[in-house]
C-alpha cells in the first residue's frame, strides 16, 4: 500500500504509476514519495505479470514540481548532527532510486501531464520512454540553480547526454524552461500528444515491446555534439564556460561552478560514478550556507508569505470586486494594469480625463506586446481592457469595496482626496494608499475611517516587481490588513507586513545602499570603485546607477522631507552636501534628465559622469573591494535590524522577503538578516563597531544586535 502513488495493474500487463501525493496542490517529492517509489520499483520488478509501468500524474497541471524544499533545508541541517557520509547518503537517495528504475529490467514510460520541474523532470528523464501533452503551459525544467543547489536526481548526467553537453548546460546553469515543442526537438521527449491520448501513447509503447534499456547504457553510445576532454568542441565549450559563468554570477553562486563541475567529470564516467559524482557536489552545496538561506527565503518563507502567514485568521475571505484607482501615473496605470490581469474591475481616475485616458494606455501597450508575442489573444486583451474604465469623476468609485490612491506625494493633496472619494464610497471600503514616504498614521487623519486605512505601497514598474509592502498605521484594523493581503494574493504579488515609520522599511533601507556610497564619493573614493564592488555583492545593480533610477531630484526632496520631519533629532552626513550640489549647483536630476551620476549618450551605454572626479577629487589612496562591499552591505543590514528593532518589522522573514525581492539586496545571501547570521552575530557586530569608530553613526550596533551577540543568538533559530 503506497500513499503518494496509487498502483493499477491492467488485463495487458501495464502497471499505471498515477502520482498524487496528499495534501499538495502540485505534486513534490516528499520523504513518503521517496519511500514509495522504493517500494514499487522491486515490486514491479519482480512481478512477472507486469510488462512495464506508465507514470503519470493524478493532480491537474502538475507532473511533478520538484522536490519539498522544506525536505531540502531539514536535509541541511543534518550537519549539526549527522556525519557527513549520512548526508551523502541522503542526497544520493533520490539518484539511487532512479538508477535502480532505469536498469530494473523492466520498461518505464512517463505519461507528463503537468509541468516538470526540478526532480519531477528528472523522474521523466530516467524513464526510458517519454511523452508529454501538447499543451503550451506546460514547462519542462531543472531550476534548482534559482535557490543555490545543483539538480540532484540525475540532471546534470541525463540531460547532456540527451540534448548534448552545449545545448544543455543554459537549461542547467540559468534555469531557463522549455516548451513541450522544444523538448521534442531537443531530444528530451519522444512524443508530443493531445492530453487525451498521453497514457493510451505510453502503453502502446510498452505493449510494442518498448525495451527497458537507455541510451548511455548501450555500448559504444556517444553525447550528441561531441563527447570526451579531447573533443575540440567540447574543449571550447568547458575553456569559456567558467569565464562566461563568473561574469553573470560575479562569483557568488557556488552551485554554477559544481553544475559544470559535475558535467565535466561525468560525461567522462560511466552512469553509475557519474551521479555519485553528481551528489557529492549535492551535498557539498548542502553543506554550505549559500542554498540553506536560499531555500529559505526565496521558496519556503515567500510561499508562506504569498499563503497569508501575516493575515488574521478570523476574518472571512475579502475578494476585491471593484477596485477605485486614484491617480493615472505611471504607478496607478501599473496598479490599474495588474488589477484588471486578475479579472478585478477597475475605475482610474485622475484630474483630467486625457491623463486618466493615458494612464489605460499603458495597459493598451503591455496587452498588445502579450498578442504579439501570443500571450494572450486579442479576444482576451479586449475584456480584459474592458475592466478598467478612465474617468475624473468621483461618483464612478460608487460601489467600489478597494481604493488604492496613488497622488502627488503631498499630505494636504492626499486628505483632499480622501475626503472626496469616502463621500461616494460605501462605509465598508477599505482606503489604501501606495505613498513610499509619507506616514500612513499621518495620512489616515484625512479619513473618517481610520481602521480601514492602510499602507499598500508597490514598487516601479508595478508589472514587474513582485513585492507589495502593506503598512499598518497606529488605527489600522485587521479588516483592512485582511483585505489587503486577499487583494495581493489576487494579483499574485508577494506581501510583507510592516508598521508604520517615516519611509516604512523597504524606503528607509534601500535609500542607505545610496547614500552610503555618495558618503564614499564625498570620502575620495572613486566612483568606478564603489559601483563595481555594489554589482559584485550581488547587488541588482550599483548604488550610482539606481541612484539615477530613483533620480537625484527625488533623493534631494526626500533628504529635506526628511529634515523637517526629524528637526533637531536629523544627523547629517557627507551625502547630504554632494546631493545637494549635484542638483541644485550642477542641475543632475537623474535619468530623467539624462544627467546623473551617469551620462547617457544618444544611441549609445551609459557611463558613469567625468565630471564626479573633478566636483568630488578621487584620494591618491584607495580602500580594498572588501571593505567598500562590507560598507554597502552592512549599512543596509544596519538599517534593517534597526527597524526591526523599532517593531516596524515583524518576523526576519520580512526583513529578508522585502530586501531581496524589494529593492533587489543580494539574494545569494538569502536577505540581510541571513547574512547576519552566515557571517556569525558577533563577528558582524564587532566589524560594525570598527566601521562606526572609523566612519560614523551609520554604522553602530543597535541594542538588539548588541544583546543577540552577547548572548550568542541568531535571527533564526
Amino acid at each position: 500500500m503506497t500513499n503518494t502513488i496509487k498502483y493499477e495493474l491492467d488485463s495487458d500487463g501495464v502497471a499505471l504509476l498515477t502520482i498524487d501525493v496528499p495534501g499538495k496542490s502540485m505534486n513534490v517529492i516528499t520523504r513518503e514519495f521517496m519511500e514509495d517509489l522504493e517500494k514499487l520499483v522491486p515490486q514491479i520488478a519482480a512481478d512477472d505479470k507486469v510488462k512495464g509501468a506508465v507514470i503519470t500524474s493524478g493532480k491537474q497541471g502538475s507532473f511533478v514540481a520538484g522536490a519539498d524544499l522544506t525536505m531540502l533545508l531539514e536535509m541541511s541541517e543534518m550537519v549539526k548532527t549527522a556525519p557527513r557520509e549520512e548526508l551523502f547518503q541522503a542526497a544520493y537517495r533520490m539518484n539511487k532510486a532512479l538508477r535502480a528504475m532505469e536498469t530494473c529490467g523492466k520498461p518505464f514510460a512517463a505519461a507528463v501531464n503537468g509541468l516538470a520541474l526540478g526532480g519531477g523532470l528528472e523522474i521523466a528523464l530516467a524513464c526510458h520512454y517519454r511523452v508529454i501533452a501538447d499543451n503550451p503551459k506546460i514547462t519542462l525544467g531543472v531550476p534548482e540553480v534559482m535557490v543555490g543547489l545543483l539538480p540532484g536526481g540525475g540532471g546534470t548526467q541525463r540531460l547532456p547526454r540527451l540534448m548534448g553537453i552545449q545545448m544543455a548546460l543554459p537549461y542547467l546553469l540559468q534555469g531557463k524552461n522549455m516548451t513541450p515543442q522544444q523538448a521534442k526537438m531537443n531530444n528530451v521527449v519522444h512524443e508530443v500528444v493531445p492530453q487525451d491520448e498521453l497514457v493510451a501513447t505510453a502503453r502502446k509503447w510498452i505493449l510494442d515491446g518498448g525495451k527497458a534499456e537507455q541510451p548511455w547504457d548501450q555500448k559504444r553510445f556517444k553525447i550528441p555534439g561531441g563527447q570526451g576532454v579531447y573533443d575540440p568542441n567540447i574543449v571550447q565549450t568547458f575553456v569559456g564556460a567558467p569565464a562566461m559563468t563568473k561574469k553573470e554570477t560575479k562569483g557568488n553562486y557556488p552551485a554554477t561552478v559544481s553544475i559544470l563541475s559535475c558535467v565535466y567529470e561525468g560525461h567522462q564516467l560511466p552512469m553509475d560514478k557519474a551521479l555519485q559524482v553528481e551528489s557529492k557536489y549535492f551535498t557539498e552545496l548542502l553543506l554550505g550556507d549559500v542554498a540553506p538561506n536560499m531555500i529559505r527565503t526565496l521558496f519556503v518563507n515567500k510561499q508562506a508569505a504569498e499563503k497569508g502567514v501575516r493575515r488574521p485568521k478570523d476574518i472571512p475571505p475579502m475578494k476585491t470586486k471593484k477596485l477605485g484607482m486614484l491617480g493615472a501615473g505611471m504607478m496607478g496605470a501599473g496598479i490599474a494594469y495588474v488589477s484588471a490581469m486578475a479579472g478585478i474591475e477597475v475605475v482610474l481616475l485622475d484630474v483630467s480625463q486625457e491623463a486618466a485616458e493615458k494612464g489605460k494606455a499603458y495597459s493598451e501597450n503591455l496587452l498588445a506586446k502579450r498578442v504579439k508575442r501570443k500571450k494572450t489573444t486579442e479576444e482576451k486583451a479586449d475584456k480584459i481592457l474592458s475592466l478598467i474604465t478612465p474617468t475624473t469623476d468621483y461618483a464612478d468609485l460608487e460601489g467600489c469595496d478597494l481604493i488604492i490612491e496613488a497622488v502627488l506625494e503631498d499630505v494636504e493633496v492626499k486628505a483632499k482626496v480622501t475626503a472626496q472619494t469616502e463621500a461616494v464610497v460605501p462605509e465598508s471600503c477599505i482606503y489604501g494608499s501606495n505613498t513610499s514616504t509619507l506616514p500612513i498614521t499621518q495620512l489616515a487623519k484625512a479619513s473618517r475611517r481610520e481602521d480601514q486605512f492602510i499602507g499598500i505601497h508597490f514598487f516601479s514598474p508595478v508589472d514587474k516587481m513582485p513585492l507589495v509592502e502593506i503598512i499598518m498605521g497606529e488605527k489600522t484594523g485587521d479588516k483592512a490588513l485582511a483585505k489587503a493581503l486577499d487583494y495581493v494574493a489576487q494579483i499574485r504579488k508577494t506581501p510583507i507586513v510592516v508598521n508604520d515609520s517615516r519611509g516604512f522599511y523597504t524606503s528607509r533601507c534601500f535609500s542607505t545602499y545610496v547614500t552610503e556610497a555618495i558618503n564614499m564619493l564625498a570620502e575620495g573614493i572613486s566612483p568606478a570603485l564603489i559601483e563595481n564592488c555594489g554589482v559584485y555583492s550581488g547587488m541588482a545593480v550599483g548604488p550610482f546607477a539606481v541612484g539615477d533610477e530613483v533620480s537625484i531630484e527625488l533623493s534631494y526632496h526626500v533628504g529635506q522631507a526628511t529634515k523637517k520631519g526629524l528637526g533637531d533629532a536629523y544627523v547629517p552626513q557627507a551625502a547630504d552636501a554632494v546631493v545637494e550640489k549635484m542638483y541644485l549647483e550642477l542641475g543632475r536630476k537623474g535619468k530623467k534628465n539624462q544627467k546623473g551620476w551617469y551620462e547617457y549618450p544618444e544611441g549609445g551605454e551609459k557611463y558613469l559622469w567625468p565630471g564626479l572626479g573633478e566636483h568630488f577629487p578621487v584620494a591618491d589612496r584607495q580602500p580594498s573591494a572588501e571593505e567598500v562591499t562590507n560598507r554597502l552591505l552592512y549599512r543596509q543590514a544596519i538599517e534593517v535590524i534597526r527597524c526591526y528593532e523599532e517593531g516596524v518589522l515583524l518576523a526576519p522573514e520580512d526583513a529578508d522577503i522585502g530586501a531581496i525581492f524589494g529593492w533587489g539586496f543580494a539574494p545569494w545571501t538569502g536577505g540581510p538578516l541571513s547574512m547576519v547570521d552566515t557571517i556569525g552575530v558577533k563577528k558582524f557586530t564587532d566589524e560594525c563597531q570598527a566601521l562606526a569608530d572609523k566612519f560614523g553613526p551609520g554604522f553602530l550596533p543597535p541594542k538588539l544586535l548588541q544583546d543577540k551577540a552577547a548572548r550568542d543568538e541568531k535571527f533564526y533559530s
